[in-house]
């Protein structure tokens, strides 16, 4: 009898032992090819950066954190088909990623219904959060942790307007709902300056040709075009322009960033602006410490998408801090822990505190938390910081 409780102790012992160990599985979803893949991989090394810190300082709760990382493609039914076999089948208790808000739209519901924390790490569509409000739903699983199109496109507008004195833009979007919802918040934002655009266009991923787009905005009088796209498309544009030979000014949404713009659009490139979260520059001990640590898991010296791999980063220290807080991997006792945050997280694109609340999941909530960029040299680099222009007499 003795015998056989000692076996039993052993046994309850072994088993303890190898349930401490299970590794906590969060779900890491993004475009890894294709056209948005500067953003996607960039987000995904940042979160690999922050997981590995953890797991060198002992994981979460005595666990290692395993990562689950799934390629979207940027495609809408595929980010669905992804997010519930991360949920179904790989069992996973969290999710970090998504970069294509309309990938976020479309798959962010079954972490919803499933009552899974997801923190969006890139995807900035200004309705990603408000998807999922009460009182239809009394608790929102959706947390984000990128500036919104509706912070993005003010600050596109105060630099068209205020700043560089502009009172001739047009618009060019594409055509996904990225695009799209980007363009409406461009245009909310023109009209509280008493502007309209003078010419809007609209192309697809993939074209080539933005001739006629340009052409019709440079009849129109455009001073200068405010874009709401991703790289490549981007870069056409830039390049389209310098064939008509027309030197317009190029202020627009943070994918002018991505490194498919500044390298396919070369010179042509050259001077376009954007807002950024982060800026591949070592001006703190934690931001050199990052990049070092990005190039060394990434062997690449620059980050195709700066914001994108902070922000992941980011995200990921955050929902640490939540589980670590929320003792369990409880869903609901997670959603609770960072909604009330109480641990201060240092990441790289600020310092965190209480970030969320009850009534707003957005991480960042103001322009002063974004700076603007401009592409340099072929690299990003902060913009001058110049007066704003006086009206002309």
């Amino acid at each position: 009898m003795a015998l056989m409780r000692l076996i039993a102790v052993a046994w309850c012992a072994a088993c303890a032992t190898a349930l401490a160990a299970e590794p906590i599985r969060i779900g890491v979803s993004g475009p890894f090819t294709g056209g948005s893949s500067p953003m996607g991989i960039s987000m995904r090394d940042g979160i690999r950066v922050a997981a590995a810190e953890i797991n060198a300082s002992g994981g979460l709760l005595g666990r290692p954190v395993q990562l689950v990382e799934r390629d979207d493609q940027a495609r809408n039914e595929l980010g669905v088909q992804i997010a519930r076999e991360l949920v179904v089948k790989e069992k996973i208790v969290a999710g970090v990623g998504i970069v294509n808000t309309g990938v976020a739209l479309a798959s962010q519901r079954v972490y919803q219904e499933a009552r899974i924390p997801m923190i969006t790490a890139v995807a900035t569509g200004s309705i990603v959060t408000r998807q999922f409000l009460p009182p239809q739903h009394p608790e929102n699983f959706i947390f984000r942790v990128s500036a919104s199109d509706t912070i993005q496109a003010a600050m596109i507008v105060e630099e068209a307007v205020e700043h560089r004195r502009f009172r001739k833009v047009a618009i060019l979007a594409d055509s996904t709902n990225y695009g799209q919802l980007g363009r409406e918040d461009l245009e909310r934002a023109l009209e509280k300056k008493g502007i309209r655009p003078v010419s809007v266009g609209k192309f697809n991923i993939r074209d080539v040709d933005m001739t006629r787009l340009l052409v019709a905005a440079r009849e129109a009088g455009a001073e200068a075009l405010l874009t709401y796209g991703i790289g490549p498309e981007l870069a056409q544009i830039a390049n389209g322009a310098a064939k008509l030979g027309w030197p317009v000014p190029i202020i627009g949404s943070w994918p002018l960033s991505m490194s498919n713009f500044i390298d396919n659009a070369g010179p042509n490139g050259e001077g376009a602006r954007m807002p950024q979260t982060f800026i591949q520059a070592p001006d703190t001990p934690k931001r050199r410490a990052f990049i070092e640590a990005y190039q060394k898991l990434s062997r690449t010296e620059r980050m195709p998408s700066p914001s994108a791999a902070a922000q992941g980063y980011d995200a990921m220290l955050l929902l640490a801090a939540a589980i670590r807080q929320a003792g369990t991997t409880h869903g609901s006792r997670v959603r609770e822990a960072l909604e009330s945050l109480k641990e201060k997280v240092e990441g790289v694109v600020m310092t965190y505190e209480r970030p969320f609340s009850r009534s707003d999941h957005e991480a960042i909530d103001n322009p002063g938390q974004v700076v603007m960029g401009e592409v340099r040299n072929g690299r990003v680099v902060h913009a001058p910081q110049e007066p704003k222009k006086k009206p002309a007499k």
